[in-house]
């Protein structure tokens, strides 16, 4: 952004109606609301105070070139003192990831050399490796990191699955602390009302589909959606 584009140019064009007008500076009015309410939110999470040390978590690391090889969860931090990880809704039985969770991670990967100059960033599953490589492969996720939490209890102790197992969309932010791992923030798509968009602003398409004049509407993403399946 140039300094001609931080001098409150209005964003509409020239020819607007004087009804047009003066709704749509109402609504640039919320929309700056709304921007600083998004920066008083994110000051509060990074002033939470310190969460849980986390266990040792021996996970498993799909490898293309050959079997599967254990990682420790504090090894997934490599140069970073943060790591931020998707929880991918896989079930060790199910056959296909959630749609909806590939979808967010679909946009992590896009965005992903930038996330990198900042921390690190992995998706976690319940399901065996190599059923999670064969996802990540298909989503053409490449260069992402995919671990499973398969025969251990990371999920269940970062609540991203319920007591019965059912797995939950959770998006966590973990530190380093020398050896071990300590809980900084974790987010769930829904909120404490029960009610959804807990996770919204991570994801490019809900915000830009609200943008359009029919909005998102009760749409859903479907594995049908896989980048590059037809």
């Amino acid at each position: 952004m140039n300094q001609r584009d931080q001098d409150g140019t209005p964003s509409w064009p020239i020819g607007a109606t004087s009804t047009y007008l003066t709704v749509r500076r109402t609504l640039a009015s919320a929309e700056q609301d709304l921007r600083d309410q998004i920066e008083r939110v994110a000051a509060a999470r990074r002033n939470l105070p310190p969460g849980p040390l986390l266990a040792d978590y021996q996970l498993t690391e799909p490898d293309p070139d050959g079997p599967a090889r254990p990682v420790r969860l504090r090894d997934l931090f490599g140069r970073h003192g943060t790591l931020l990880v998707y929880h991918l809704m896989f079930a060790p039985d199910a056959t296909e990831a959630c749609p909806m969770c590939s979808l967010w991670i679909d946009g992590f990967h896009g965005v992903l050399p930038h996330l990198r100059r900042h921390t690190a960033v992995v998706v976690i599953a319940k399901a065996p490796p190599e059923r999670l490589h064969d996802w990540a492969r298909q989503r053409g996720w490449t260069g992402l990191r995919t671990v499973s939490s398969h025969g251990t209890t990371f999920n269940a102790d970062l609540r991203a699955e319920h007591p019965d197992g059912t797995q939950r969309p959770v998006v966590s932010v973990l530190r380093a602390e020398g050896d071990r791992v300590r809980h900084h923030y974790s987010a769930a798509a829904s909120l404490p009302d029960g009610g959804e968009r807990g996770l919204d602003l991570l994801s490019p398409v809900w915000n830009i589909l609200d943008l359009l004049p029919d909005g998102r509407g009760d749409w859903y993403a479907g594995n049908d959606d896989v980048p590059g399946r037809t």
